[in-house]
């Protein structure tokens, strides 16, 4: 029994608690929150043995083999080097730090023990088939993708100063949203080898990133545009769009729920209209009707188990995040200087 200990009280407890407890091959043992007396009361509400008032104390405790990391991006990379340094595997949230030199730094420290990224919505359902139909030349080859995704997140919303709504945090829409685009596009479409970004935030009160502006370019010769806002009230969703030599593929998700309710459309030349590719849920997935992150990342608890079990690395795993966190990084100084940027890439990151 792999014994895993969650620091993080929201996210953490709300979401990677049951995606966790679906595999029988773990237990949630402990729950570590900066208020130790509402993190007692939390652990016990949710059958939680063991409760800590710091991080430190979780990731120091011989109940737990491995951590679980629910923090925003600035505390992230201390706790996942500590844990590494004890031999714990980790499971971090998206982004990997607040800036490069962190991400790095986890990286370094990682050597071959087991991590995992929450990058999940590549493991949504409709989206491992929308993947598994490009690998199979459904549209032959991708001549361009675009994304567009539209929402009003709660942080936005209720005009809330912490890391997702500040780009300085290593938040905002770029590090909240675009960072999991940034990945999925990757995985999507192969490398990206360049790109022009744009910022902005509300007008009455910039400080506040809620939006984000790419043209990209692909290694494949592909091309790529992607709007993302978190200001958009009733906005249309998450809708991705993939042109092909051959066809055409789409991802579209209307709904509040961010990664339930994506229907994918598909249309082959010389068809004259898309039509509906069906998508069951799984177990899991009616396991958890009311959010449609939980089973999502309970696929990626179970890869992450599976790395444990094998000593073996998972992905998406630190090299996956780390390769987020420098184009993250790219996209702020593409922003700052109002150029086009050529993007570097390592084959390695990949593996």
């Amino acid at each position: 029994m792999i014994r895993v200990g969650i620091v993080g009280c929201n996210y953490g407890r709300q979401i990677q608690l049951p995606a966790f407890r679906v595999d029988p091959r773990c237990e949630v043992v402990a729950l570590a929150g900066t208020d130790a007396i509402r993190t007692a009361e939390l652990a016990r509400e949710s059958g939680i043995p063991n409760a800590f008032g710091s991080w430190t104390a979780l990731v120091e405790s011989d109940e737990v083999d491995a951590v679980a990391i629910a923090t925003p991006p600035r505390m992230q990379p201390e706790i996942a080097i500590r844990a590494l340094q004890l031999g714990k595997p980790v499971f971090a949230e998206k982004p990997m730090a607040a800036d490069l030199e962190g991400a790095a730094g986890m990286l370094a420290q990682a050597g071959r023990t087991p991590t995992t990224m929450d990058f999940n919505f590549t493991q949504v359902l409709a989206w491992r088939k929308a993947k598994a139909m490009l690998d199979d030349g459904a549209i032959g080859r991708l001549r361009h993708v675009m994304v567009a995704w539209h929402v009003e997140n709660h942080a936005t919303r209720m005009r809330l100063k912490h890391w997702k709504t500040s780009g300085d945090d290593g938040g905002g829409a770029l590090g909240n949203f675009v960072s999991h685009s940034l990945h999925y596009l990757e995985w999507f479409c192969g490398p990206i080898t360049g790109f022009a970004a744009r910022l902005s935030g509300l007008p009455d009160d910039p400080s506040f990133e809620t939006n984000a502006a790419f043209q990209l370019a692909f290694q494949s010769g592909a091309a790529g545009s992607f709007t993302m806002s978190c200001a958009s009230y009733l906005g249309s969703g998450h809708r991705i769009e993939f042109y092909g030599e051959d066809g055409t593929l789409t991802l579209s998700n209307p709904t509040a729920d961010y990664m339930r309710g994506f229907a994918l459309g598909h249309a082959r030349r010389p068809a004259g209209a898309l039509m509906p590719v069906a998508i069951e849920d799984d177990a899991v997935d009616r396991q958890f009707p009311g959010d449609g992150r939980i089973a999502p990342v309970s696929r990626l608890a179970s890869g992450f188990l599976d790395s444990i079990e094998r000593k073996q690395p998972a992905a998406p795993g630190f090299m996956e995040g780390y390769r987020v966190q420098a184009l993250l990084d790219a996209a702020r100084r593409s922003h700052a200087s109002g150029r086009w940027l050529n993007i570097e890439f390592v084959k390695e990151q990949r593996a």
